[in-house]
């Protein structure tokens, strides 16, 4: 290797270092066994130890049978030997590393600058929830989604070079990963492929025909869309839905204002971008794809959340207006090229605008993130491999260290007031898990009404009595109830520290 291929290998080392640096530190810092990983890590689990959630495996499965990706990380954890808090910390930076040769693949395609390429990477280290999708543009751990993404944005890149073989096989390996982030994709690259020559000159109109038709969906309303029955697909029943009532991003018509207005905007910015990179005469060839597959995921995001609105489950299910969040990728990108290299720009700014630039998004991306980790988390470390070295944690040790078929009764919500699940610190069952348990309730009936049902029975959890405990115990066959410290039960102690209290129920 020459010295100048040495140099230029160490800047782009460089340059995805700092991104993984940034976009971990906008994220909060990276936690193992937080979020989305309620599910993963115990559904992975299951692979693992096969003894393992004896009364839970059924909910597990109902959301495990749709995706193979619990299989393929038992497998590579098998297969390297790596616990699970080290296989998902380097599938975590493996995501970021694709996320960020991806996202220069696709300016490089594009004809960036390297200014505007720049600028475009570090616009993407600025995580932001996605209006009323449930998604954030970065996670704090290793989401199969995100990694799902990376690989999207490859295969939209070997697209736009014709190099259809690998187009098909990254969307594939997306799918795998994670199917609806790759049917998004799909829809982004072969419709905006198909549909291309027939909005060249009609994107407006075709925008405005979508926006009627949302305006209509909202005025007809749910009433109207329930009259429509589709043979063939399940419709969720009000108590099935009823579970879902704090999933404030299902069903469009709960939205309120400023997230149709976000959402909408997507569109509008991109062509109006477009518009002015055509103006300017540095356009890809087939550029225009991305234009026409950002209408192309608008129009099935129309058709499926009409669908969603009627309670069809398929359509509920498939969370269709995570679709906005490969629109704000393709606006983001936009806005990179239009703050460095837009004519009128760069005419009123001269050289200054792209350096300003960059400068100002990495110095706020960087404050932003040192602020986000220094408060968002009491050990204040920008990476933690493990579990947190807590009274939570040690409490949920012992419990592991128990039968596997133990049953735990503990505080439906104590996985967001407590860091992370019974399921994925102690590797044992739980009788209601609020949050995940709600989420998972979404793919199968009776996984909702048991939901539906261990909520109302533990809606007293924290003031129940010591025979209100046993009772709830004996109906579910908990072996153990934790608590907080705080409080004292006339039960048989088997662990206390100085947070929580371990009570037998047998």
């Amino acid at each position: 290797m020459t010295g100048g291929s040495r140099w230029h290998a160490a800047l782009l080392a460089a340059i995805v270092l700092a991104f993984i640096v940034l976009a971990t530190a906008n994220s909060g810092g990276y936690r193992y066994g937080i979020g989305d990983q309620a599910f993963y890590e115990p559904a992975t689990e299951l692979h693992l130890h096969p003894d393992f959630f004896p009364r839970d495996r059924a909910l597990l499965e109902s959301q495990a049978k749709l995706t193979v990706v619990d299989e393929a990380l038992a497998g590579a954890a098998r297969v390297t030997g790596l616990t699970l808090p080290s296989l998902f910390l380097a599938l975590y930076v493996l995501s970021l590393v694709i996320v960020c040769v991806a996202a220069a693949q696709l300016a490089r395609v594009l004809r960036f600058s390297p200014w505007a390429t720049a600028v475009f990477l570090a616009l993407l280290t600025l995580r932001h929830r996605i209006a009323k999708t449930g998604a954030n543009t970065l996670e704090g751990y290793m989401h199969p989604r995100q990694l799902a993404f990376g690989v999207g944005m490859l295969a939209l890149t070997t697209s736009l070079k014709n190099r259809w073989g690998w187009t098909a096989l990254l969307l594939v390996l997306s799918a795998v990963i994670h199917p609806t982030t790759a049917l998004w994709f799909g829809v982004l690259i072969a419709g905006g492929a198909m549909i291309e020559t027939l909005v060249k000159h009609r994107a407006a109109v075709i925008f405005g025909v979508l926006v009627a038709a949302l305006v209509a969906g909202r005025v007809l309303g749910r009433r109207a869309l329930g009259l429509i029955h589709i043979p063939g697909f399940v419709v969720m029943d009000p108590a099935w839905t009823a579970v879902l009532s704090d999933k404030d991003y299902v069903f469009v018509s709960t939205w309120p204002a400023y997230a149709w207005v976000f959402n909408l905007a997507y569109l509008p910015v991109i062509w109006l971008i477009a518009r002015r990179r055509r103006g300017a005469r540095v356009t890809h060839v087939n550029e225009g794809r991305i234009v026409a597959g950002g209408l192309a995921l608008m129009a099935l995001f129309v058709v499926l959340a009409f669908l969603a609105e009627a309670r069809v489950a398929l359509a509920v299910q498939l969370q269709v207006s995570r679709v906005f969040w490969l629109l704000d990728l393709v606006m983001t990108m936009y806005l990179a090229w239009w703050l460095t290299s837009d004519p009128w720009v760069t005419r009123m700014t001269g050289r200054v605008a792209p350096r300003v630039a960059l400068a100002v998004i990495v110095v706020f991306s960087a404050g932003r993130g040192a602020y986000t980790v220094a408060q968002g988390v009491a050990d204040r470390l920008l990476v933690r491999r493990d579990l947190p070295a807590d009274d939570w944690t040690r409490t949920m040790q012992w419990i592991r260290s128990q039968p596997a078929d133990w049953l735990v009764l503990a505080d439906p919500d104590h996985a967001w007031k407590y860091g992370t699940s019974v399921r994925v610190s102690a590797s044992r069952d739980v009788v209601l898990e609020s949050v995940k348990d709600t989420s998972i309730g979404m793919y199968d009936r009776a996984v909702a009404m048991r939901v539906a049902e261990r909520t109302q029975a533990l809606a007293n959890f924290a003031n129940m009595s010591a025979g209100e405990a046993r009772a709830i115990g004996q109906r579910y066959g908990a072996a153990v109830l934790v608590t907080d410290a705080t409080r004292s039960l006339a039960l048989p102690r088997l662990f206390a520290n100085h947070g929580f209290t371990v009570y037998d129920l047998r």
